[in-house]
């Protein structure tokens, strides 16, 4: 799932099912066995918890900072069944409205106005309201782990998902639906991340093979960066820009954090052979990441940028918080380690 760690830690007995980041990466959301749990990111604080004894959520969408989220059941004994999304009043501690499909839910997205429900075929999209009502409805090609972006910026409506094409992105604007889809060929395997900036005007992608994260411009749908994370194959959890989108950070199953200068490419490393030019493969002349650090025994993590761009926040499967500094010298420094599911809003 792109930019989330969901049922990776089955292999994990502290019962955490799902983590993500909220739009901005303020906060994080976790999804437990029995409940869920809500964290500010930089300070590390716990901002909410409700716990159930009879069920867990595989899926935990936070709006921004407000008090809706949206929930789907999930592990072995999810709170609802895996095809309703239920959204939550975490203010009257109670739902407030449930979609029910024919078929398991994979992803929620959340808009001030929208909510985006991505199911193994299709993409069905409601208003956010009382009563939820279906705008639109998109076809796309089989997409088991609900790969799916909507914009950071509710001045900006756009979706984007894997492409009728292996390889290929489609994008969206829902505020124009009689636009058709911009088709994206993004790579040449199947497109199993996708991160916008904060502003929509950056969308990054990768593929299963996970060696290469490109970055496109979402108006002229150019290709402004290809960015590589490694040689050998690996699987991205998650590619995330700072706020002002000088910098990206990428974590994958090797268990290492990438950090990129994507506003000033000529930051990142290259090879000592990409003189040569076009004597050597593609693969001497690519711009490798600046900065990086491994989180300990190769945890499934999702990264984000702390409350500056200078600092990189790791949370881990095994419920480890890491908080980095990259230095001038493109060294990333620990500053705080911490066990967040063992924290208390006290």
């Amino acid at each position: 799932m792109s930019n989330a760690i969901a049922q990776t830690t089955s292999h994990c007995s502290n019962g955490l099912l799902y983590a993500s980041w909220n739009q901005d990466q303020g906060c994080f959301a976790c999804g437990m066995e029995n409940g869920f749990r809500i964290y500010n990111t930089d300070p590390l604080k716990e901002k909410e918890r409700q716990d159930f004894v009879d069920g867990g959520f595989g899926h935990v969408e936070m709006l921004y900072r407000c008090n809706y989220l949206a929930l789907v059941g999930g592990g072995p004994r999810p709170k609802y069944p895996p095809n309703k999304v239920i959204i939550w009043d975490d203010l009257k501690k109670s739902q407030v409205a449930e979609l029910e499909f024919s078929s398991d839910v994979r992803s929620v997205k959340l808009s001030r106005d929208l909510i985006v429900v991505i199911l193994d075929d299709r993409i069905s999209i409601f208003s956010f309201s009382k009563n939820p009502a279906e705008q639109h409805r998109i076809q796309t090609t089989p997409n088991p782990y609900g790969v799916c972006v909507l914009c950071p910026n509710n001045n900006n409506s756009l979706l984007a998902f894997p492409g009728t094409e292996i390889g290929h992105v489609s994008l969206v604007d829902l505020a124009n639906m009689r636009r058709a889809p911009v088709d994206i060929p993004a790579h040449e395997a199947a497109v199993t991340c996708l991160a916008f900036n904060l502003q929509g005007s950056r969308l990054a992608t990768a593929s299963e093979k996970g060696t290469l994260i490109r970055v496109y411009d979402t108006n002229k749908h150019d290709q402004l960066l290809e960015l590589r994370r490694g040689a050998a194959n690996a699987h991205i959890y998650c590619i995330a820009f700072n706020h002002d989108s000088s910098f990206m950070c990428v974590s994958s199953d090797h268990g290492t954090v990438h950090v990129f200068a994507s506003e000033d490419p000529a930051r990142n490393k290259q090879s000592k052979m990409a003189k040569a030019g076009g004597l050597l493969p593609k693969y001497f002349s690519s711009r490798w990441s600046f900065a990086k650090f491994n989180v300990p025994d190769g945890q499934p993590c999702i990264c984000a940028f702390g409350s500056d761009k200078k600092s990189i926040i790791a949370i881990c499967a095994d419920g480890s918080y890491f908080k980095y500094s990259i230095t001038s010298k493109g060294e990333c420094l620990r500053e705080t380690f911490s066990k967040f599911l063992q924290m208390t809003d006290d």
